[in-house]
């Protein structure tokens, strides 16, 4: 369910949006580190791609047809249209206690984003054998995954007083 400007939803339901954005993250980050553990462990370069074409109809991101650079390419626009459009409108409905909490989801913006580059580099680096591309591979999703379930978290935790509280996305 993804809701659209301006639209009715009960408050619930704006949070509820949320969290399943977060969900979908998550599952795709579960089988992302799979994946790091298996091109690890050595599996060659033709095994990787079906696992990546397997993970294309796995979720509702990759049945969109996201691959591994789509997948980052989706995080980082989510991450623009919070920092653009949700977190003015929060900062706004109660400045003192919000401020410092979006403060802190704007700076893990930036640092999932340098993150995310990182993942993109290292997935276009990788090559059959075993040479220096699958560690580097491997340790870009585990920072971005340890970074971005802990962030995830308390985004949705720390939203939640003021997005229970909608009961319309606000006008942008």
């Amino acid at each position: 369910m993804l809701l659209l400007e301006g639209s009715q939803v009960p408050a619930e339901g704006i949070l509820s949006e949320l969290i399943l954005i977060h969900t979908m993250l998550r599952e795709d980050l579960a089988s992302c580190r799979e994946l790091a553990q298996q091109v690890t462990n050595g599996a060659d370069v033709e095994h990787v791609k079906v696992a990546v074409g397997d993970l294309q109809s796995a979720s509702p991101l990759w049945q969109l047809r996201i691959n591994c650079l789509r997948h980052c390419f989706f995080v980082h626009g989510h991450h623009n249209a919070e920092d653009a459009h949700i977190f003015p409108a929060v900062r706004a409905a109660d400045p003192e206690q919000m401020n410092p909490v979006v403060d802190k989801l704007e700076a893990d913006h930036r640092k999932v984003s340098a993150l995310l580059d990182e993942v993109e580099a290292s997935a276009q680096q990788l090559t059959e054998g075993d040479g220096p591309s699958r560690p580097a591979l491997a340790e870009a999703l585990r920072r971005l995954s340890e970074h971005l379930l802990e962030h995830l978290d308390y985004e949705e935790k720390a939203l939640a007083p003021v997005l229970s509280q909608w009961t319309a996305w606000p006008d942008f």
